[in-house]
């Protein structure tokens, strides 16, 4: 059968189902409204990382500046589509992951661009490849892990089922079987994977391209990651934590489960934060906007693009901007390092840094103060900058070790080094922990 009308039997697959969304409480659509406002704002900012994510959300929105959202896509097209003559696995520009193109796949779905062009069809064969890497990473590896992530595992199976591509049986089969081992970091439960594995077979089992027998796994894995979903949900209403809600949000308007009670109570978590300011990253903002406007990423499979208008303003009156201004005054924050078994302390030091910096200043600052003190480097990544390394030690994800963020003496952060602004007085320990 063609490819095209494999993806035209699959879209109208899914048109043709029931769909149960979550009831937004009502009086809040200013507080949504802001939301858009605000990354379309960083669409327009060419100091920010360019984000697919932020792209697709404003494209699931309800309210649209086609302008605008044509120049972040043009925007991402100059850094993510490849030229005529790269290759599979890379050529002389930098390529980028799974997760990333995955998101780039979803972006250009959510545009409704023509994915039988040259390039296009590139695209659909690299992460197609980038997939298949990582399936054999996971079967001749001790471990069992992806190259990536299995977060970034699920989110490439998504994309190409999202396209209406039949993906190789033994890649779903992989997903199916870390489902099993219930996506652990470390003791904890990873809400976050757990939701993206989740979208991932909710838009499988929907595809009507693969066996009974494979169909019948696939439908038993959404029904065991939703229970886990719901039973992650916590006394607040959130699923894990507050950051990663959204995603199991976007899970639960997936599979309809619109009549359980932990949706509305999910969602008035979600509004409660949103208009305390708490959603500062852009990524978990992007992951936001569509499940306040009742939409998951699956909902991307049937978007047409037609009869949009704009009906966004920059210009619209919000709250809650995230720009910081430091204050005048000045606090202390007690940064200490730490590298089980060593009893040592790499480091233990009392840094001052103006009130409303984040943690991100406070090492700068450590940094700073002396050479050969405190020293730290950090990559880049869609959810902000990520802590590599720390007083020479590098985190491993061969060895399954990353630089914990604790606040003394063993509270996990739930942010990010450039979101999290410690307080006057507190104690940070960086620790180098197994995962």
């Amino acid at each position: 059968m063609e490819p095209r009308m494999l993806q035209l039997l699959f879209v109208l697959h899914v048109l043709a189902l029931p769909v149960q969304l979550c009831e937004i409480p009502r009086g809040n659509p200013a507080l949504i409204k802001c939301l858009n406002m605000e990354l379309l704002r960083l669409s327009q900012d060419l100091s920010e990382e360019l984000n697919p994510s932020v792209y697709v959300a404003l494209r699931l929105s309800a309210d649209h500046s086609l302008e605008k959202e044509a120049q972040y896509l043009q925007r991402l097209k100059n850094v993510f589509q490849p030229s005529a003559s790269s290759s599979i696995a890379g050529g002389q520009q930098k390529q980028p992951n799974t997760g990333r193109l995955a998101l780039y796949l979803l972006a250009l779905r959510a545009a409704c661009q023509d994915m039988e062009t040259l390039l296009e069809r590139q695209l659909v064969t690299r992460l197609k490849y980038h997939l298949h890497k990582e399936k054999e990473q996971i079967a001749f590896k001790r471990n069992g892990r992806p190259i990536t992530s299995y977060y970034q595992y699920s989110l490439g199976v998504l994309a190409l089922c999202v396209h209406g591509k039949k993906i190789d049986t033994h890649v779903i089969q992989k997903l199916l079987n870390a489902e099993q081992h219930k996506f652990m970091h470390g003791s904890k439960l990873s809400v976050d994977t757990m939701a993206m594995a989740g979208l991932a077979f909710a838009c499988l089992k929907q595809a009507n391209l693969y066996e009974p027998e494979l169909v019948a796994a696939i439908s038993l894995a959404v029904q065991r990651v939703t229970d886990r979903i719901l039973q992650a949900q916590t006394t607040k209403g959130t699923f894990g934590n507050i950051f990663s809600s959204p995603l199991a949000m976007q899970l639960l308007i997936a599979t309809g489960m619109s009549k359980k009670p932990e949706c509305p109570k999910g969602m008035d978590a979600l509004l409660g934060s949103l208009e305390q300011g708490h959603f500062q990253n852009p990524m978990i903002m992007s992951q936001l906007l569509p499940v306040l406007d009742g939409k998951s990423y699956l909902d991307i499979a049937t978007m047409e693009c037609r009869a949009e208008q704009d009906t966004s303003e920059l210009d619209t009156k919000c709250p809650g901007s995230r720009t910081v201004i430091l204050g005048t005054k000045m606090i202390t924050v007690q940064l200490a390092v730490e590298h089980p078994p060593n009893p040592e302390m790499l480091y233990n030091h009392s840094i001052q840094v103006p009130s409303g910096s984040s943690l991100q200043d406070v090492l700068r600052t450590a940094a700073e103060q002396g050479p050969g003190q405190f020293m730290f480097e950090t990559q880049n990544t869609l959810h902000g900058p990520f802590l590599t390394t720390v007083m020479g030690v590098k985190a491993s994800n061969g060895e399954r070790r990353y630089w914990q963020l604790l606040q003394a003496p063993h509270t996990s952060l739930q942010k990010g080094i450039s979101d999290y602004q410690p307080q006057d007085g507190e104690s940070i320990i960086l620790k180098f922990s197994p995962w």
